[in-house]
C-alpha cells in the first residue's frame, strides 16, 4: 500500500470514529442524565459522568411493574407479529408484479402507488376499525391495520427485479411451482431487502402510541409508548403544580427532568438490541432496492 494511502485511511478511519461518537454520545448522556440526582442537573446541568447514582427515575417509572411488563408484552407481541406478517404478505405482492405474465400488472401497480397519494383519513379509518372491524380494545387493533405498504412493496419489486430470471426459469422446467420458486430460491436470495423492511416495521409498530389512544380502552392492552406517555404526562402535571406553589411535598418527590429521560431509555433500549440482528443485510437492502429501477 502506497504512503498517500495509508495516510488516506487514517483520516477516514479518524473520521469515522469521530462520528460514531457523536452517534453514540447522545444516547450515553441520556442513560447518565437518567441516573443522576435531580438536584445535581439543576445545580450543574448535564453530566456524561453523574456526580451521584441516583435511580429514583427508575422507581418512579417502576412504581407499577406488573403494569409495565404487560405493555411490553402486548408492544412486543404486536410489533413481532406486525413485522412478520406484513413482511410475507408484501414479499409476495412484490414478487407477483415481478411476473412478466400476470395480467393487470401494470394496474395493480397503479392502484398501489394511488394509495401513496390519498388516504381515506381519521375518520373513514376509525368508523372502518371500530364499527365493521370491531377491532378496538383487541390485539388485532395494533397488527391488521396498515400491514400493507405501497413503498415497501415497490422496494421489494425493484430487488426481485434483479434476480436472475433464469432462476425462476430453471425451477419453473424441473417442475416448481410458484409457492415453490418464491420461497425455495426468491425468499433466500432477497434476505437484504426483506431484513431492511422487517426492522422498518417492527420500529414503525415499536414507537406506535398513537394506536392505543384512539382504540384501546382495556389497561392491559395498553401499549408501552403510550403507557409511558401517560406516566410523562403525569410528571409534567406534578411539575407544573409544583411550579403554581401546589402540593409541593408530593411533587419535590417526582424528578421530572431524570424521569423524562429514564422513559426515553425504556422505550429506546430495546429497539437498539434488535438493530445488530439486521445490520449486515441493512446497508445492502437499502442501497439495491433503491438505486436500481
Amino acid at each position: 500500500m502506497k504512503k498517500r494511502d495509508i495516510k488516506f485511511q487514517i483520516v477516514l478511519n479518524v473520521f469515522f470514529i469521530i462520528l460514531c461518537a457523536i452517534i453514540v454520545f447522545p444516547f450515553l448522556l441520556l442513560v447518565a442524565v437518567s441516573l443522576s440526582n435531580e438536584q445535581d442537573i439543576a445545580l450543574h446541568g448535564y453530566n456524561l459522568v453523574p456526580k451521584h447514582i441516583d435511580f429514583t427515575a427508575y422507581r418512579y417509572v417502576l412504581k407499577s411493574p406488573d403494569t409495565l411488563l404487560q405493555a411490553y408484552k402486548v408492544t412486543g407481541i404486536a410489533s413481532v407479529a406486525y413485522m412478520a406478517i406484513s413482511v410475507v404478505l408484501m414479499s409476495m405482492i412484490a414478487y407477483a408484479l415481478t411476473v412478466k405474465g400476470l395480467k393487470g400488472r401494470s394496474l395493480i401497480s397503479f392502484l398501489l402507488y394511488f394509495t401513496m397519494l390519498f388516504s381515506g383519513g381519521l375518520v373513514p379509518s376509525y368508523i372502518l376499525i371500530t364499527r365493521y372491524l370491531h377491532l378496538n380494545d383487541t390485539i388485532w387493533v395494533y397488527i391488521i391495520p396498515g400491514l400493507i405498504s405501497p413503498w415497501y412493496i415497490f422496494m421489494m419489486r425493484t430487488f426481485m427485479q434483479g434476480l436472475p430470471e433464469a432462476l425462476r426459469e430453471s425451477a419453473k422446467i424441473d417442475g416448481a411451482s410458484e409457492f415453490t420458486v418464491f420461497f425455495r430460491i426468491i425468499i433466500p436470495l432477497s434476505k437484504p431487502v426483506l431484513a431492511t423492511v422487517a426492522l422498518f416495521m417492527f420500529l414503525t409498530k415499536w414507537n406506535d402510541w398513537y394506536t392505543a389512544m384512539l382504540y384501546i380502552n382495556k389497561d392491559e392492552l395498553v401499549s408501552l409508548q403510550y403507557l409511558l406517555q401517560r406516566i410523562l404526562q403525569d410528571v409534567q402535571m406534578i411539575e407544573n403544580m409544583r411550579k403554581a406553589g401546589m402540593t409541593i411535598d408530593v411533587a419535590e418527590k417526582v424528578p421530572s427532568e431524570t424521569t423524562r429521560m429514564a422513559l426515553a431509555v425504556f422505550v429506546a433500549g430495546p429497539a437498539l438490541f434488535v438493530f445488530p440482528f439486521f445490520q449486515k443485510y441493512f446497508v445492502r437492502g437499502i442501497t439495491i432496492g433503491s438505486v436500481k429501477g
